[in-house]
């Protein structure tokens, strides 16, 4: 082959090929496997890729080489041969210490980490407080507490933020440790492809030799009896060395079906902690954190409609804010609750408005043997305000209007008075079982009524 070509024509050509290939891989497909690799060099006849080791490699070989070698074909206007290389980076004197590297850097694995995902990114809330004060722990001591450390809960929680922010800061910490962030997927097709090419030992030394492991999404390992197995072995083996290990999961081990009763009991060793979808109040302030580095300003209106209307997924609740401000930036136009009310009305859930605020209101009224204009009215006597901050906090669980929104419905009240109001309620409700009981009654009426 003839020597590589010049940078700027290698760095051009592939990204051409890379183009055309995220045209016709999935967003998840492409970044996995296309985002850690480069073009080392190419001639009339073939390119040489290059890839971190040689499972990689393997890999992209059994399962995209047609897919690159039409993406090169398309790109060069010839048919060409296409080959991979683990090629090691030149040290110098300038960089050769480990600290000039950045934590990110020192961080190796299959799946690229993203530079959000630390633990100053990561607001913390009542649904995440444990979780998030139990890696810290592991970034202060790794291994000598809470070890493994057992991270569960429903998608777009801030699980793998989590994960990512304990890698990050423990390379930032400990210079001198051999890291690895992965997905369960990525670890069971390593090991796919180590049995494959006859080189299980190397596979074993990689996993066995680190001082900190962290698997995201760990169920996926379920029912894989050959994957259970050496994941096994490489948990005891790094337990034993005292070495961190820390995963991520869906639901806590007893109940991942087909889990192997074994690795539950070695999850059980450590602190098993879950993560639980975010109450309004932190729902705000991710939203608040989002917009920080933004040019345009985001009104707390808006913040407090997106933030009433996505409840249980972090990814769509800042998905949502990023379609608002992208529109407002890109057509000029104000950006206040009717705009974003309209943007994002397909990106809500019907449920959201399975009851009508004047339903609410009405049910209320009736159970307590008031008038829904007194709910709406000024009254502060005690036989009103009662009732009137149960309906509030009711339309809030229930409907997902904003604050303002809310506010408006009884009587043009503040959104702050509404926020009070819910807040009361939603603690009260934890230690007094008469008032559950009553949310609960209240909540049956307007479900027998539809």
């Amino acid at each position: 082959m003839s020597l590589p070509p010049p940078e700027d024509s290698v760095g051009v050509v592939w990204s051409r090929i890379l183009s055309v290939l995220s045209k016709e891989l999935s967003e998840q497909s492409y970044k996995t496997w296309f985002e850690g690799i480069s073009l080392h060099g190419y001639s009339d006849t073939s390119l040489v890729l290059s890839v971190p080791d040689q499972y990689y490699g393997k890999w992209l070989e059994d399962h995209y080489q047609n897919l690159i070698l039409s993406a090169a074909q398309e790109v060069l206007g010839k048919a060409v041969s296409v080959t991979y290389q683990v090629i090691e980076k030149p040290k110098t004197a300038a960089s050769s210490p480990s600290h000039s590297r950045s934590p990110k850097d020192r961080v190796s694995g299959l799946v690229s980490l993203n530079s959000n995902y630390t633990f100053d990114n990561f607001v913390v809330g009542p649904g995440n407080r444990f979780a998030h004060a139990a890696a810290l722990a592991v970034t202060d001591a790794p291994a000598r507490q809470y070890n493994p450390l057992f991270i569960y809960g429903p998608t777009g929680l801030g699980k793998t933020h989590l994960l990512q922010s304990i890698a990050c800061e423990i390379g930032r910490r400990f210079s001198n440790y051999k890291i690895l962030y992965i997905s369960s997927e990525q670890f069971t097709n390593q090991l796919i492809t180590a049995i494959q090419t006859k080189t299980t030992p190397q596979f074993r030394a990689k996993y066995r030799n680190l001082d900190l492991l962290l698997i995201d999404d760990v169920h996926f390992i379920a029912g894989r009896e050959s994957t259970q197995e050496e994941f096994f072995n490489t948990f005891n083996s790094l337990y034993d060395a005292h070495k961190q290990i820390v995963v991520t999961s869906d639901r806590p081990p007893k109940e991942i079906p087909s889990l192997e009763e074994r690795l539950v009991s070695r999850f059980g060793w450590g602190l098993v902690t879950d993560i639980q979808p975010p109450d309004f109040e932190t729902r705000v302030a991710i939203l608040k954190k989002k917009i920080e580095k933004e040019t345009i300003g985001v009104p707390d209106e808006v913040l407090y409609f997106i933030a009433g209307k996505i409840k249980s997924n972090i990814r769509e609740l800042e998905g949502a804010l990023i379609r608002v401000v992208a529109y407002c930036t890109l057509t000029g136009n104000k950006l206040d609750v009717r705009v974003a009310q309209e943007i994002l009305k397909d990106s809500f859930k019907e449920e959201s408005q399975k009851f009508s605020i004047e339903e609410i209101q009405k049910t209320v009224a009736d159970y307590f043997q008031i008038k829904v204009s007194d709910l709406r009215a000024k009254k502060r006597t005690l036989s009103i305000v009662r009732p009137r901050q149960i309906a509030m906090f009711l339309v809030r669980e229930l409907t997902g209007y904003s604050l303002p929104e809310i506010g408006e419905y009884f009587g043009g009240k503040d959104h702050t008075t509404v926020l009070h109001a819910c807040n009361k309620i939603s603690a009260e409700k934890e230690k007094d079982i008469g008032l559950r009981g009553v949310l609960d009654k209240i909540t049956g009426l307007l479900k027998k009524e539809r």
